[in-house]
């Protein structure tokens, strides 16, 4: 999930070390019988369409829509939700066969056609859909693009040569094939993530309605339309079939600061609040630690070179960038130890992501790192601008980082964090970055790849630092074609290897989920993949 926060193999064989679950020990009162409403803090998403990619959007999107897989919530593994099964002899050509009986909230049923139309609309390049990437591995998905052909110029981009993938086959009402253009043994896992949920004629015939107002399939619809920067609310659905979400409602309560939500989480206005500024965060221990739920999660925050800039483009100095900072420091000085300083690219607790010491760049060697920046020529000049996204208490950090960048590199530095989220993602889609950004990622579904392609490879949905290395590209294409996961493996590994030597981003830490609740909840239900599952979090009387 790219930027995401504001802050592959037949279905079923991830093995994967993935926890779930907190709860309040003692007596619990009875539920509403309505199941309550829940108050969750969030922050303004990029949009409701399922191409969309960001956190904020992709929390409302996974209550309103249901996709072919989901992840179970102790192990991580992949389970069936509106796929009967999804099967291949080559792992090459798919062949999908969908339960029956689902329907969207308009009464439409939810058939092949729902997926057919909905991968090839977030597909089709003039949409514009951050999630298109996703679909890059169908056949036909390159002639759904085109490339402008003056960049930011007057030049309109010529039409592609198709609206649709040739790789997607209808086979009857409730089955179809999905012929990707090379094996990928993890392609089962990837259409758990939001960018392959299915969507309702009604809803492509309108996009820029439904964007405003989702027509979904899952276990809650809207309840009106997006209020933009006040709430998105959603209540159970009629027309879901599966197991009912808890609580009878969810308001997403907007914010542009997350020093206002924790403020409103005190006032008792918030029932789930998981956005702790840093500096609140040992009052939060204290006065709340009956209502605190902490465990260590697959969040990845990184500091990217926009590669774009020639200035970043020598590897010597962003490796001597890299050496220059005390990820530990920062961590407990800001953080109060919660992080884990990142030693690679992959969280360590997917399956092969576990390899203390591997990247040696990520050490804290301020002597190498001198001795790197004069073999790079030195620091060409001027103030390095350190980004980040308004209002989720990125500043005081970043302000480490810079003041560790000048006082072992001699390098003075600006912090520019004056952009809302939404605003911040079209600056790195934009390529106007001018110096290191801040971003993080949450794995879309339990492959080692999720951390490898989308990020760096060539064309990659969230390759913000624009980095292209046919090495690595190739790595990550024989993890895809390897048969099993532990064979995949050996070849991530090996893509990983080169980001380690080549640092197209800074890795930080890897995080920890901190949620705040209220005393109406009776406990967190955690998903490593996908975050608290609010559809399963009750209420108090």
């Amino acid at each position: 999930m790219r930027g995401k926060f504001p802050m592959k193999v037949a279905v079923g064989a991830t093995a994967i070390a993935l926890f779930a679950a907190g709860c309040q020990s003692g007596s619990e009162p009875e539920a509403p019988s309505d199941g309550g409403t829940l108050r969750v803090f969030a922050t303004e998403p990029a949009g409701l369409m399922t191409g969309a990619n960001d956190s904020p959007s992709i929390q409302v999107l996974r209550q309103l829509y249901a996709g072919l897989v989901d992840f179970d919530a102790k192990t991580g593994a992949v389970k069936n939700q509106l796929a009967e099964s999804i099967e291949s002899t080559d792992n090459t050509t798919w062949t999908v066969k969908l339960k029956k009986g689902y329907k969207f909230d308009n009464g439409e049923d939810v058939t092949a056609d729902s997926f057919i139309d909905a991968w090839n609309w977030v597909a089709y390049g003039p949409n514009a859909q951050p999630n298109s990437y996703f679909m890059s591995h169908i056949i036909g998905y390159a002639d759904t693009q085109s490339e402008d052909p003056d960049g930011d110029g007057p030049q309109k981009a010529p039409e592609p040569k198709s609206k649709t993938m040739s790789g997607l086959k209808k086979v009857d009402e409730s089955t179809f094939t999905v012929t990707l253009d090379r094996a990928f043994v993890g392609f089962p896992a990837t259409v758990g993530y939001a960018g392959f949920y299915p969507m309702a004629k009604a809803c492509l015939a309108d996009t820029k309605k439904c964007n405003e107002t989702p027509i979904g399939n899952g276990r809650y619809k809207m309840d009106g339309s997006w209020k933009h920067n006040v709430e998105v609310k959603v209540v159970r659905s009629d027309s879901w079939k599966g197991e009912k979400g808890k609580v009878g409602s969810i308001v997403y309560k907007i914010y542009d600061k997350n020093t206002t939500g924790y403020a409103d989480y005190e006032a008792g206005e918030l029932d789930i609040f998981d956005n702790v500024p840093p500096a609140k965060y040992k009052d939060a221990t204290s006065l709340y630690k009956d209502t605190l739920f902490e465990q260590a999660s697959n969040s990845f925050t990184y500091l990217g070179f926009p590669m774009y800039d020639t200035r970043f483009q020598n590897v010597k100095l962003r490796q001597a960038l890299s050496l220059a900072i005390d990820r530990q420091q920062i961590i407990d000085k800001i953080f109060f130890g919660r992080f884990r300083a990142a030693e690679g690219f992959v969280s360590p607790n997917f399956q092969g992501g576990n390899r203390p010491g591997n990247c040696a760049n990520c050490k804290y060697d301020p002597t190498k790192a001198k001795a790197l920046l004069a073999e790079a020529g030195g620091w060409p000049g001027g103030k390095l601008v350190i980004w980040a996204n308004a209002g989720a208490g990125h500043e005081e950090w970043t302000a480490v980082v810079g003041d560790q960048l000048k006082a072992n590199l001699g390098i003075d530095y600006e912090i520019n964090a004056t952009l809302q989220f939404p605003q911040y993602l079209q600056t790195a889609d934009d390529k106007k970055f001018t110096g290191l950004f801040r971003l993080g990622w949450n794995p879309d579904y339990p492959v080692l790849e999720t951390y490898l392609a989308p990020l760096y490879g060539t064309g990659g949905s969230s390759n913000n630092s624009s980095y292209a290395n046919k090495e690595f590209d190739d790595f990550v294409q024989k993890g895809n074609a390897a048969k099993t996961i532990d064979e995949a493996i050996k070849f991530y590994q090996q893509a990983e290897d080169i980001l380690v030597r080549d640092l197209p981003v800074l890795p930080m830490w890897f995080g920890k989920a901190t949620v705040l609740y209220s005393k109406n909840v009776k406990g967190i239900p955690y998903n490593t993949i996908s975050g608290v599952e609010l559809q399963n979090v009750e209420l108090n009387k």
